[in-house]
C-alpha cells in the first residue's frame, strides 16, 4: 500500500471537504481561513492511487511561523488506516502544532496520539433552546444596514452589529459574524461594565439569535473556557456547549 500526501488547491480538496461539512453536521470554527489567502496549505492523501482524505495545516495570521493541523478528514471507507495516513500527512506537511475541534473526532483521537500540552482555548457552543428573557428596559438597535448584512452573508466574511441601550445611553454591544460555515453563524456581545449583572447580556445574545434566525442562518458561539461569566451568559440564552477547541504541540516534536 502507497501513501501520499500531495499539496493541493482549494478547488481540488472542496468535494472532500463538502463531505467532512455535512459529516459534521455543526459550525466549524476555522472553517474561514480556507479563504483567506495564504493562510492555509492543503494536502490530497491519496491511497494506492486514489484520493482518500485531506488535510490542512494553518501558516497565516496567529499561525505564521508556526505550521498548525487544523484540518484532517478520511472518506469514512478507508478509516480503519487513519493513523498510517495521518503520520503521512504530518510529514510530508511538517506541522508541529495542532488546533483541533473536539466534535471532529477523528481528528481529536489524533491529537491525544501524537500531541503533548494539551489544552484548551475555547467552548464552543451551539443552540438548544429558545427563550423569553425580559429586556430589562433595553431598546435594541441595529447599526448595520440589512443590505450590507446579507452581503456579508453571502460573502462568507464580516457581518452585523447592533447595539443594547437603556434609558438612552449604551449598555451592551453584540453582532453576527458569518466566517463560519454556511449555514452557520458567530454570535458575540459585550455588556458595558456599570449595566452588568443586570441580564442584558443574555437578553442581547437571545435577540441576536433572532435576527440570526429570520437571516436563514443557525446560531453559534464560543468562549474562553475559564470566562465564567461569558459562560453562564451564553447558556441563560439557550445556549448549550458541545465542543473545545483544543491546541497542542508535537510530541517530540
Amino acid at each position: 500500500m502507497k501513501i501520499e500526501a500531495k499539496l493541493a488547491s482549494a478547488e481540488k480538496i472542496l468535494p472532500l471537504r463538502t463531505r467532512y461539512r455535512e459529516e459534521a453536521n455543526c459550525q466549524i470554527v476555522h472553517d474561514s481561513i480556507h479563504r483567506r489567502k495564504g493562510w492555509t496549505l492543503s494536502y490530497l492523501i491519496v491511497s494506492d492511487g486514489l484520493a482518500v482524505g485531506f488535510g490542512s495545516v494553518a501558516i497565516g495570521g496567529p499561525w505564521k511561523d508556526k505550521p498548525t493541523v487544523f484540518e484532517f478528514y478520511v472518506l469514512p471507507e478507508h478509516q480503519s488506516r487513519a493513523f498510517d495516513l495521518f503520520t503521512v500527512f504530518l510529514t510530508i506537511s511538517g506541522a508541529r502544532h495542532f488546533e483541533v475541534q473536539t466534535s471532529d473526532v477523528l481528528l481529536t483521537v489524533m491529537l491525544h496520539t501524537f500531541a503533548k500540552e494539551i489544552a484548551s482555548e475555547k467552548i464552543v457552543f451551539h443552540d438548544k433552546f429558545t427563550t423569553c428573557l425580559p429586556a430589562n428596559r433595553g431598546i435594541l438597535r441595529r447599526l448595520t444596514a440589512e443590505k450590507e448584512i446579507l452581503l456579508c452573508q453571502q460573502q462568507r466574511q464580516g457581518g452585523g452589529e447592533w447595539h443594547l441601550e437603556v434609558d438612552g445611553t449604551l449598555a451592551a454591544k453584540g453582532g453576527i459574524l458569518f466566517h463560519y460555515n454556511p449555514p452557520y453563524a458567530d454570535l458575540y456581545m459585550e455588556v458595558m461594565e456599570k449595566f452588568r449583572k443586570h441580564g442584558l447580556g443574555s437578553y442581547l445574545v437571545q435577540e441576536l439569535k433572532r435576527e440570526c434566525y429570520k437571516l436563514g442562518a443557525i446560531p453559534g458561539a464560543r468562549c474562553d473556557p475559564t470566562n465564567v461569566i461569558s459562560r453562564k451568559t451564553l447558556q441563560r440564552a439557550g445556549f448549550v456547549p458541545f465542543a473545545h477547541i483544543l491546541n497542542g504541540i508535537l510530541a517530540g516534536g
